[in-house]
């Protein structure tokens, strides 16, 4: 798993080492995209079969829709439910960010566990390391966990990342109502969790 390896010590030499220096966030962007068109390039697998695009996007609104019942539910029983002010502009930032992710997610770091082991096996190792990127927030190791889980899944039968972009979008916004960012932890990663948490 080259790429993989490449691509996780990419981000977490960012956001333990280089981010809390002053490195722009621009410097490991070009890396992990330029890793993941190289890959491409290699594999030929880039995401977007346009067969898969309606059948993944059933499936996506299914677990979204279940992931945001049950996320607000949490909300709702905490008392943490408030208005975040979330609006479309919100959403035109998070599906190319939410997409973005997926495209590595599902194109390199699925594939080529699945070079390696078996299919379900892959699920679980690629959601693993996604949730790794995410440490050390407890909240979002286990919920990118749980989302991988469902968006590897979903790839896995209908490889068309769109969906599963707009599904990251739209779960991070319901993520945002539901919980303080006291719990979030203002969705920060690496060092810079550590430094809204102390």
């Amino acid at each position: 798993m080259p790429f993989t390896v490449a691509i996780l010590v990419t981000i977490l030499g960012y956001t333990w080492l280089l981010e809390p220096r002053g490195v722009r966030v621009v410097v490991p962007a070009v890396i992990v995209v330029s890793l993941t068109v190289w890959n491409g390039l290699r594999s030929g697998v880039w995401g977007w079969s346009p067969k898969a695009l309606l059948p993944a996007t059933r499936a996506a609104a299914v677990f979204t829709v279940a992931a945001v019942l049950v996320v607000l539910g949490i909300g709702m029983a905490l008392g943490t439910l408030h208005h975040q002010g979330a609006s479309v502009r919100d959403l035109a930032v998070l599906i190319p960010w939410g997409t973005g992710q997926q495209w590595v997610l599902q194109t390199l770091v699925l594939r080529e566990a699945r070079g390696l082991i078996s299919q379900k096996t892959s699920i679980i190792v690629a959601a693993a390391l996604f949730a790794v990127v995410h440490a050390p927030n407890p909240l979002l190791m286990t919920v990118t966990f749980a989302g991988a889980l469902g968006w590897c899944a979903i790839y896995t039968r209908h490889p068309n990342i769109l969906p599963l972009g707009v599904s990251h979008a739209v779960a991070t916004i319901a993520l945002l109502y539901s919980l303080d960012a006291s719990l979030t932890g203002h969705l920060r990663i690496g060092d810079a969790y550590l430094r809204v948490t102390r």
